[in-house]
């Protein structure tokens, strides 16, 4: 049976979207090719101009044209459908360069033509216009996946879990010269492809992005936004996830949980693999940053928190490497953390923590988790996901504490002597933001190119897009972010 997965929001483990477990079998897929009749609703006869037509325009690279400028594949699935929604939506919005000519890709061709009657719907649309094509792939096949990739600048994958259906979506892409976006938080993954594919993807001019959703957007790019606010050097940000929920509560649909378990028993191979990568360290400037505990009062908020256990400071130390060694950057250091309330919420949390890293180090009690991830997640994480009026009651705030030196003032003597606070805040992150940080970062591959990194790779958010007006765009969209206290004289 070949299937088509999707991707499902990150919120607190470090999990990027759904997918199927890897028992399940791969077997024939259709070729990526048009429906028929789709040739005109491609605008292959009489196509208007591109908008990375208009952007190249602008510069003196020649790029080849393509049919498509992004494509969605996985976009039947359950975050893939929010992804196709937010294209539209973008591509409809007015603010872009020129038309966006876009497709969905997947296996089954009745679930895509249902996801883009439903973004028509909830744009209050009769249909989306000629210029959103309709493919057929199949991760299980990869000349269906050349083909794909052949036909678009982008591909917005939304298939996962990553660790099992990424890879071929990635080599794809590479080998065929197209830039690929995923919402992965898992780190293996992330690491992996840099390991595999970065000279490659450098030599063939393709951007290869990672954690391009909740994780790790809103972290990533949060870090370089209080940079910049402080008027001097950062050397130093804690960050404080909050998220709100509507009376009708809030969950995240399993795919999440499942990546989270799947993360959880691969650990050892994690810590292999980034010894087989060479890293070279992250130097320390500045007063080194003090771990909290696993349990900690806060005074900022009033409530308890606890370490972020989602693939945020993972990502961010990427990006902060990459900064350092490549742009000559000072390096800030970073911490992650959440909310969890009253200290009733804090067992509850802490119980079912306890229970998943006991049952996820044998095969056994990765069954049972995978099986009932609403009975040991307490609720947090079901197989349905979250409804619509769940989706609409929740958002999101994370708050950034900074510290650093004031100009003129060496970081390596002394103590820091300001600080800032700055937010990012947004609807419902596991789906809602998600869809928004992977679309306006592929807007940003396409329209902000001569700000990218000058060769292609595989890059986290804030390598790839550190200099690009991705910023401004998620504000646009309601991904906000603001500083919400000056700097102070400590």
């Amino acid at each position: 049976m070949s299937v088509i997965g999707s991707g499902a929001g990150p919120l607190s483990t470090p999990s990027g979207a759904n997918g199927r477990p890897s028992s399940w079998a791969w077997g024939g897929a259709a070729r990526c090719r048009p429906l028929p009749g789709a040739e005109r609703q491609c605008g292959a006869s009489l196509r208007p101009v591109s908008l990375h037509s208009l952007a190249m325009a602008a510069g003196s690279e020649e790029a080849p044209e393509r049919l498509y400028e992004l494509v969605v594949f996985g976009a039947s699935g359950f975050t893939g459908q929010f992804v196709v929604e937010e294209v539209a939506r973008t591509a409809s919005g007015g603010e872009l360069r020129g038309p966006l000519r876009w497709a969905v890709a997947g296996r089954n061709r009745n679930k895509l033509q249902e996801v883009l009657e439903r973004a028509a719907e909830r744009l209050g649309k009769a249909a989306l216009g000629p210029e959103v094509g309709v493919l057929l792939c199949d991760v299980g096949d990869p000349a269906s996946l050349a083909a794909m990739a052949k036909q678009t600048r982008v591909v917005l994958n939304c298939v996962g879990p990553y660790r099992f259906f990424g890879e071929p979506v990635v080599k794809a892409c590479v080998e065929n010269g197209a830039s690929c976006i995923d919402i992965s938080g898992e780190p293996q993954f992330l690491e992996g492809m840099y390991l595999k594919y970065n000279e490659q993807a450098a030599e063939k001019k393709a951007y290869i992005i990672g954690s391009c959703g909740f994780d790790s957007i809103p972290a990533d790019m949060g870090v370089l936004y209080t940079r910049d606010k402080l008027k001097g050097t950062l050397t130093a940000v804690e960050s404080f996830l909050s998220v709100e929920s509507g009376p009708e509560g809030s969950c995240i649909h399993d795919g999440t949980w499942k990546s989270g378990v799947y993360g959880l028993a691969d650990q050892n191979n994690l810590k292999a693999l980034r010894r087989k990568i060479g890293y070279s360290p992250v130097p320390v400037v500045g007063a080194k940053l003090k771990k909290r505990g696993l349990v900690f009062y806060s005074q900022e908020f009033k409530q308890y928190s606890i370490p972020f256990i989602g693939s945020d400071v993972s990502v961010v130390k990427r990006s902060q490497r990459y900064l350092h060694s490549q742009l000559q950057e000072t390096p800030v250091q970073y911490s992650a953390y959440r909310t969890a309330g009253g200290l009733g919420s804090v067992m509850k949390l802490m119980f079912a923590g306890i229970l998943f890293l006991l049952l996820g180090k044998f095969s056994f009690g990765r069954k049972l988790l995978i099986k009932y991830p609403e009975f040991f997640s307490a609720g947090h994480f079901t197989k349905k996901g979250p409804t619509q009026e769940q989706i609409d009651g929740t958002s999101f705030t994370m708050t950034f504490f900074g510290e650093g030196y004031s100009e003129g003032q060496d970081p390596q003597n002394g103590k820091p002597n300001v600080k800032i606070c700055t937010q990012v805040k947004g609807p419902e992150p596991g789906y809602v933001a998600t869809s928004i940080a992977m679309v306006q970062a592929a807007v940003a591959l396409l329209e902000d190119w001569t700000h990218l990194p000058k060769e292609g790779g595989v890059y986290s958010p804030g390598a790839a897009f550190s200099k690009t007006k991705l910023i401004d765009r998620l504000s646009k969209r309601g991904v906000e972010f603001s500083v919400i206290s000056q700097q102070e004289v400590l």
